[in-house]
């Protein structure tokens, strides 16, 4: 994608607003694009990454990137292997697998939805994964919630 077309295009409405102006304001509006050609720049990406990262959430398993490629973004498309043990079940796992009809207010269903596309995983696959970190012990040493707790210390070497 040449962003340097949009760019361009932006630059001529704002040519096209000005014509009808003396010089001093068809000057001052030629400066001012070239001032903010970075910024329009940076914008246009970070629309195009917004617009990626929603495309992912509703895509389930498959993972849509903007990279940039010599100053330009491009799109990667990649779609994320099925997990054993969440979505398919390892030699190892369980044997059995139980189904829930599971209600979430729409806000944090989209949440959900957002944060296992960042994953690159299935909603299925993020939640069953949250599940089980959430009923997980808490490491040897620490509190849950990743604090260490009164009476406890941490030992070690350190350089400055």
């Amino acid at each position: 994608m040449e962003m340097s077309d949009y760019v361009g295009k932006l630059r001529g409405e704002l040519a096209s607003i000005t014509r009808f102006a003396g010089e001093d304001v068809t000057r001052a509006a030629e400066l001012l694009t070239e001032a903010l050609d970075s910024s329009v720049r940076l914008i246009l990406l970070e629309v195009l990454s917004a617009a990626a990262a929603d495309i992912t959430a509703r895509l389930g398993d498959t993972v849509v990137e903007v990279r940039l490629t010599d100053g330009e973004p491009t799109f990667v498309v990649m779609t994320a292997p099925p997990e054993a043990g969440y979505d398919e079940p390892a030699p190892e796992a369980e044997a059995g697998q139980a189904r829930l009809t599971l209600r979430l207010p729409d806000s944090l269903k989209a949440r959900v939805e957002a944060a296992a596309g960042r994953d690159g995983v299935s909603v299925n696959t993020w939640l069953v994964r949250a599940a089980s970190r959430s009923l997980e012990p808490p490491a040897r040493g620490r509190q849950a919630g990743g604090r260490w707790g009164p009476g406890q210390r941490i030992t070690g070497f350190a350089r400055s």
